[in-house]
């Protein structure tokens, strides 16, 4: 038998059942695209006991009581049992310094997880796969993201209500990029890997070649480490 890639564990997930299955394929062929044997969970899943890398997507709302507030009128689709599970995969990721990316909401959970809060409403935004927004991403020269994707500007989309700003940002977490005063992608430097982005690269139709590359980085780094026992 041939020797398997890294195994990565990410949580596909959501409440609407249709738009769940069309981002499942998606983050899958990324994900598998890029080398990864992938574990997917549901909600209600145990946590496997050994990974390679943890992807944390995108999808509903972060209850707002994780970092200390109240829920807005605006926030939604809350999903108590997904923040349970991938706060676990996280912290267990952190304590094995595992690369770690975080897609939309992943990004948003990271955040959280490390002490920062979020805003809970952007208007002009959505989730709504209809209803995207781009932008020029120009990752910070010498970041992580750079290398995986280039320093040079690239289109990204967008379909985010929730976001981070400067003030907002857990410590520690360095921004690498920033759009219209919100910060966009950042990265942990006190960690080997972990890389997080508001956009989504898995929809490969809806932004630049440059975009998509992070997947590839992301398994490179995984590759990288002491190899389990296969």
């Amino acid at each position: 038998m041939g020797q398997r890639g890294p195994t990565v564990v990410t949580t596909l997930c959501g409440h609407d059942r249709e738009k769940c299955l069309r981002a499942r394929a998606q983050y899958l062929a990324a994900l598998g695209g890029a080398g990864f044997d992938v574990i997917a969970l549901d909600p209600h899943d145990a946590a496997p006991a050994d990974f390679d890398a943890l992807c944390l997507t995108g999808g509903g709302d972060i209850e707002p009581s994780r970092y200390g507030e109240a829920a807005a009128p605006e926030t939604d689709d809350l999903d108590p049992a997904r923040d349970d599970l991938e706060l676990r995969l996280l912290r267990a990721a952190l304590d094995r310094d595992l690369p770690v990316l975080g897609i939309c909401r992943g990004l948003q959970l990271i955040n959280v997880a490390n002490g920062g809060k979020l805003v809970q409403h952007v208007e002009g935004h959505s989730r709504s796969l209809g209803a995207l927004t781009s932008h020029e991403a120009v990752p910070a020269a010498g970041s992580l993201l750079a290398d995986a994707t280039s320093d040079r500007a690239h289109v990204v989309n967008s379909s985010h209500h929730q976001a981070v700003t400067e003030d907002v940002l857990a410590p520690g977490l360095v921004p690498t990029v920033r759009i219209d005063g919100f910060v966009e992608a950042f990265e942990d430097p006190g960690r080997r890997w972990v890389v997080a982005v508001q956009w989504h690269p898995e929809r490969t139709a809806e932004v630049s070649a440059e975009a998509t590359r992070i997947f590839r980085a992301f398994a490179d780094a995984a590759s990288r480490q002491p190899a389990r026992a296969r």
